[in-house]
C-alpha cells in the first residue's frame, strides 16, 4: 500500500510540475479548426500596432476614392478606433475594442477635443445613441450612460441593461445599433472558428431598450459586426465572417439580407451559401439555409455595414451600401482593406464595387477600415482602427 501511494505522491508531483507548460503550449483560440498539414502555416492575425500612428504617419493622399471624392483626417490618436454614432447634441462617440475604451469627440474652442468616458471595458465594440442615451456593448454585458452630453467630464457609473450573455472571448464582440422598430440589435458571434454552437451563439438577436423582451432574430451566422436596415423597406442586412483554415479562396465572406426573424443562414453546415463544411456539412444540404445576397471576397473581414442616406454625393449613390472590409490574415496573399458598394437592383443580383482602397501595400497594411457613419452635411466619417484615426469623405461637384 505504501508503494502504491508513493507513486500516486510521484504521479501527482509530475502533473503539477508539467502542468503549466502543458497550458502555456495551447494553441491560440484563432488556430482551432487549422488542419494539421497547416500546422507550421506562417499566416496569424495581424497584430495591432502597439499606439495610433501621429498626423504625420498616416499616408491620406495613398486612399484612392472616385473623382470628385476627397479623403482628409478628421481625428487621430484614437487607439483602436472602432464604430462611432452620432449624440444630439454633436458628440461623436467612439468604441476602442482592444483599448477597451469609450471616447467622445466634440468642438471646443474651435478645435476637436476627445475626451474618456469610460476605461478598461470587455472588448467595447458596439455603441448606439438614442434619446440621450449612449448605449455600450461588451463581451458580456450591455450598459447604458443616460443624459451624456450634459456629463461629458464626469460621466458617471455604467448602467446595467442586460448582462446575461455569454462570455466567450473568440467573436465575443459586438456590435450595436437600435433598429426602425426602436429595438436594440447586437450579434453573438460563434465561440470558435468552427463548431456546432450552442443555441445562444452565432446568431443576431434583440431587445428592448430597457433590457426585456430578449429574442433572436437570425440563426446560422458566425460572426456579423456590422448590419444596417434599408432606409426604404426598413428591412435588415448584415455582413459576416466566414471560417478560416478552409482555404486561400473558400470560403467568401458574405453580406446577407435578413427580412424576418427566423431565418438560419447555414453556419457550421454551409459556408458562402454553396460550399457544406467538410466536417459539419455531413448530411446537410446547402438548399436547407438562407442564401447570402452577396459572396464579398475569400477572409475580408467585412465589418460596418452602413445604407447611404445624405444629400452631398452624386443622386447614385442614395440607398448603396457602403461595407468597410478590415482585411484579410488568413491569407497568403491579404484582400480587403478596402470599402466597398452594393447597389441593390430590384430582378437582378446587386452590384458590388469598390469605392475606396489604399490601406494594403506590398501585401502589408497601413491602416484597417472599419466603420462609416454619416456627418449632417452629407459627407461620410471613416474609422480606421489600425492607424486610430478618423476619415472624413466629402464630395465636391
Amino acid at each position: 500500500m505504501r508503494y502504491v501511494s508513493s507513486l500516486i505522491a510521484v504521479a501527482l508531483a509530475v502533473v503539477v510540475i508539467f502542468a503549466p507548460l502543458t497550458f502555456a503550449q495551447a494553441p491560440p483560440p484563432w488556430k482551432q479548426g487549422q488542419p494539421p498539414e497547416m500546422a507550421n502555416s506562417p499566416l496569424a492575425p495581424v497584430a495591432q500596432p502597439p499606439a495610433p500612428k501621429a498626423p504625420g504617419e498616416i499616408p491620406i493622399s495613398k486612399i484612392k476614392v472616385p473623382q470628385g471624392f476627397k479623403v482628409e483626417l478628421w481625428a487621430h490618436s484614437l487607439p483602436n478606433a472602432r464604430v462611432m454614432v452620432w449624440g444630439d447634441k454633436g458628440t461623436l462617440f467612439v468604441s476602442s475594442r482592444v483599448a477597451g475604451n469609450v471616447y467622445a469627440i466634440v468642438e471646443q474652442g474651435g478645435q476637436r477635443v476627445t475626451k474618456t468616458l469610460a476605461k478598461g471595458l470587455n472588448l467595447p465594440n458596439g455603441v448606439a445613441f438614442k434619446n440621450g442615451t449612449l448605449y455600450i456593448a461588451e463581451i458580456h454585458r450591455i450598459t447604458k450612460i443616460d443624459g451624456i452630453e450634459d456629463k461629458l467630464d464626469n460621466p458617471g457609473e455604467l448602467k446595467v441593461v442586460y448582462d446575461t450573455l455569454p462570455k466567450d472571448v473568440p467573436h465575443g464582440w459586438k456590435y450595436l445599433a437600435f433598429g426602425p422598430d426602436g429595438k436594440l440589435y447586437f450579434n453573438i458571434g460563434a465561440p470558435c472558428n468552427i463548431c456546432i454552437p450552442p443555441d445562444t451563439h452565432a446568431n443576431i438577436s434583440r431587445i428592448n431598450p430597457d433590457g426585456s423582451g430578449f429574442e433572436y432574430w437570425a440563426h446560422g451566422v458566425r460572426n456579423s459586426v456590422g448590419f444596417d436596415w434599408h432606409p426604404d423597406t426598413k428591412e435588415l442586412y448584415f455582413s459576416n465572417h466566414a471560417r478560416d483554415w478552409m482555404g486561400e479562396d473558400v470560403p467568401n465572406d458574405t453580406f446577407h439580407h435578413a427580412p424576418k426573424k427566423g431565418l438560419h443562414f447555414g453556419y457550421p453546415y454551409c459556408h458562402q451559401g454553396d460550399i457544406p463544411d467538410p466536417q459539419f456539412g455531413k448530411g446537410r444540404s446547402c438548399g436547407e439555409f438562407a442564401p447570402p445576397l452577396l459572396k464579398t471576397g475569400p477572409h475580408v473581414g467585412g465589418n460596418g455595414v452602413m445604407f447611404y442616406t445624405g444629400a452631398q454625393f452624386p443622386a447614385e449613390y442614395k440607398n448603396r451600401a457602403f461595407l468597410t472590409q478590415r482585411g484579410a490574415w488568413n491569407r497568403t496573399q491579404k484582400t480587403g482593406y478596402k470599402v466597398m458598394m452594393v447597389t441593390l437592383r430590384t430582378g437582378d443580383v446587386p452590384k458590388y464595387e469598390t469605392f475606396a482602397e489604399g490601406w494594403l501595400e506590398n501585401n502589408q497594411p497601413w491602416g484597417r477600415p472599419n466603420y462609416t457613419v454619416h456627418m449632417k452635411d452629407g459627407s461620410i466619417l471613416l474609422s480606421d482602427d489600425y492607424a486610430g484615426a478618423i476619415y472624413r469623405i466629402s464630395y465636391s461637384r
